[in-house]
């Protein structure tokens, strides 16, 4: 597994800097609409591909669930690796500098290894099941602050769906006025990662798939974090809605529920 961690590692970092090299060329022309407010660009499709045919030679024996659809639901298997080439993809066509590669392995469920990949900072944040969570090559754990009213929470604003927004709404003003506040920062991914280092204690968000979050919640567990869904189980990964935060989860859960 170290050797694959490694192999994956360099290829996010290639595919980051493709990435990059289109951003400083990238014209508005090129933006593409999977549905409102859904963007999508050429790059999202070019580095989907990228990743595809590296993660292919590191382990061909693994399918593949990715945001592009690159291949279709026939590459799907047991064992799969689950992509979002550029998470954040609003903030790359407006050229906010936060966005991210996500890769995870799962065995259905199970995360196996999940790796994040910050392109603007060139920093990388990986987990192996059983082994812990590391940004770069240091270890790295969930907050420690078990008191509410003094954490800092992570989230994102529906784009479809909308039935839901005035229970959505509920949650946000009773965080903001009983804690020290809410960020929005457009990339799940780097949302949950933050979770994993300390820096948020908490993420939530509902309308999720599972390349949003998959490797994201192998970082949140294997940094001592709890994850589950908005009823407090486990079907998060495919089911759309995910709480992962580190001491305050059960006490995010219960207003989350009161709400939902």
């Amino acid at each position: 597994m170290e050797k694959i961690i490694s192999s994956v590692i360099k290829l996010c970092e290639e595919v980051g800097e493709y990435i990059q090299i289109q951003r400083s060329i990238f014209d508005a022309k090129h933006i593409e609409y999977k549905d409102i407010n859904n963007l999508v660009s050429y790059v999202d499709k070019e580095a989907e591909k990228k990743l595809i045919a590296g993660l292919n030679k590191i382990n061909p024996k693994a399918g593949f669930i990715t945001e592009e659809d690159t291949l279709g639901k026939d590459s799907e298997k047991d064992l799969n690796w689950i992509i979002d080439p550029l998470d954040g993809t609003a903030n790359f066509i407006h050229g906010m500098p936060h966005y991210s590669i996500s890769i995870g392995l799962f065995d259905g469920t199970e995360g196996l290894l999940g790796i994040v990949y910050d392109i603007c900072r060139k920093e990388v944040y990986w987990a192996e099941k059983g082994k812990g969570t590391f940004k770069n090559k240091n270890r790295i754990s969930v907050s420690k602050n078990k008191d509410f009213a003094q954490c800092l929470y992570a989230t994102g604003f529906p784009y479809y769906k909308f039935e839901k927004m005035p229970n959505y709404l509920q949650i946000l003003e009773e965080l903001m006025k009983n804690t020290h506040g809410l960020r929005r920062a457009g990339s799940a991914a780097l949302d949950l990662a933050y979770v994993a280092a300390g820096y948020f204690d908490g993420f939530f968000e509902y309308n999720l798939k599972s390349w949003d979050m998959a490797a994201g919640t192998l970082l949140v567990k294997e940094a001592g974090g709890l994850v589950s869904d908005f009823e407090g189980k486990e079907n998060y990964l495919f089911g759309g809605d995910i709480i992962a935060a580190s001491a305050s989860h059960n006490k995010l859960l219960e207003l989350i529920s009161k709400h939902w």
